[in-house]
């Protein structure tokens, strides 16, 4: 695999530039920076393992984990000896992403469990990779769009601790929202049994997956009613209810009124 952009080139990019590679490389790898950067590090191990060590401080990375490196942080990072290692990075300035996504530590490493957050980080990276590649009209935004969305995704796991695989559930949900779901098909696709999917995501949803999936399906329909002007019925259609008395029942369910009386509260002036 080719080696793209050397990370340990740059010591930092005062007029926050984006700078991505995807390296595989061996157990000689290693670079050295004891003054640090003056950007911030993002890496993310595919494969294989290495490590990161900061003064009194060392941390090794796996696959599906990811590491952010802070700037002015004295560093030394590389393959663990005897293996070799898969990883993509990226360096950005702090001021283009805003403290609020951002640890506080100057080195940390989260895992990322085998699942949909992890596959649509790894997608982020890859659009992060190429557009900074292309350098077309708009690269830098949408670089920095992608990495936006990693350090959010990243920082919802870090707020609600849920099993990676009622996450998996619930992502699966959202694609199919206006399908049929059964609880087989749902279970047969996250990896457990019916009735262990179906206890796992009550204890930590508070919900059964069908309810799950109504209230999702309920709280787009309401977003639908306050914001087009498509009618009850074809909004309850959209959003996956092929009998409109059912749909009636779990909107005054979640929303406590009807469609039409929602509406009318959302848009008093009919606009």
């Amino acid at each position: 695999m080719e080696n793209y952009d050397e990370p340990s080139r740059y010591s930092g990019f005062s007029s926050g530039n984006i700078i991505a590679g995807h390296f595989q490389v061996d157990d000689s790898y290693a670079t050295s920076r004891p003054q640090g950067m003056e950007d911030w590090l993002i890496a993310y191990t595919l494969d294989g393992s290495g490590f990161f060590a900061i003064p009194g401080e060392k941390k090794n990375c796996a696959r599906g984990d990811i590491v952010l490196l802070g700037p002015g942080t004295p560093h030394t990072y590389g393959t663990t000896k005897g293996d070799a290692w898969n990883f993509v990075w990226a360096h950005f300035a702090a001021r283009s992403i805003g403290d609020k996504l951002l640890p506080a530590e100057p080195l940390s490493v989260l895992v990322l469990e085998p699942g949909s957050v992890q596959t649509r980080i790894y997608e982020a990276f890859r659009r992060v990779l190429s557009d900074s590649r292309e350098r077309s009209e708009f690269w830098h935004d949408l670089c920095l769009n992608s990495l936006r969305e990693i350090l959010m995704l990243l920082a919802k796991g870090q707020s609600r601790k849920l099993d990676p695989r009622v996450v998996d559930a619930m992502h699966f949900l959202s694609e199919h929202m206006r399908s049929p779901v059964q609880i087989e098909t749902l279970s047969k696709a996250i990896g457990l049994s019916p009735s262990r999917l179906s206890h796992l995501f009550k204890a930590q949803t508070g919900l059964s997956v069908i309810d799950a999936l109504n209230r999702m399906r309920i709280r787009q329909a309401a977003l639908l009613l306050e914001h087009t002007d498509r009618s009850a019925s074809e909004v309850a259609y959209d959003v996956g209810f092929h009998n409109y008395n059912h749909f009636m029942n779990q909107f005054r369910k979640w929303a406590g009124t009807n469609p039409s009386a929602f509406r009318l509260q959302q848009r008093p002036d009919g606009g």
